[in-house]
């Protein structure tokens, strides 16, 4: 059975204080995003492992990339082609999982990690 798309009611109870952590609307996707910078890859790949062990309990898999201290995640809901209660609660884990780690806000300016931060210096 598919999974429902969250109503306003739940939209206005729970998007609002995922986007104060960072979660932001992905244009012309009723999907969020947010992207993470840690201090090295290390890091960012234990974070991926925790979080890929967190979406296997909910059996709910993010779209997402890692590019060496970076991990850029989109969360949707595929079988209802939008938000649902499984994003917010995968999200809501992530951020746990991630903790006080730099969050990137703009989206609008290509995010470089941090060798290719080194490179350009």
């Amino acid at each position: 059975m598919p999974n429902s798309l969250l109503s306003e009611k739940d939209r206005l109870a729970h998007l609002p204080a995922l986007g104060e952590t960072g979660w932001g609307a992905v244009p012309g996707r009723d999907a969020m995003r947010k992207v993470w910078k840690f201090r090295n890859f290390s890091e960012a790949w234990g974070f991926m492992a925790r979080a890929a062990l967190a979406a296997e309990k909910l059996n709910h898999h993010p779209e997402w990339s890692n590019k060496y201290n970076v991990v850029d995640v989109t969360l949707i809901t595929h079988d209802c082609d939008g938000l649902s209660d499984l994003d917010i609660a995968l999200a809501v884990q992530m951020d746990k999982i991630a903790g006080a780690t730099n969050v990137v806000r703009d989206h609008s300016e290509p995010i470089s990690c941090l060798c290719e931060s080194r490179a350009k210096a």
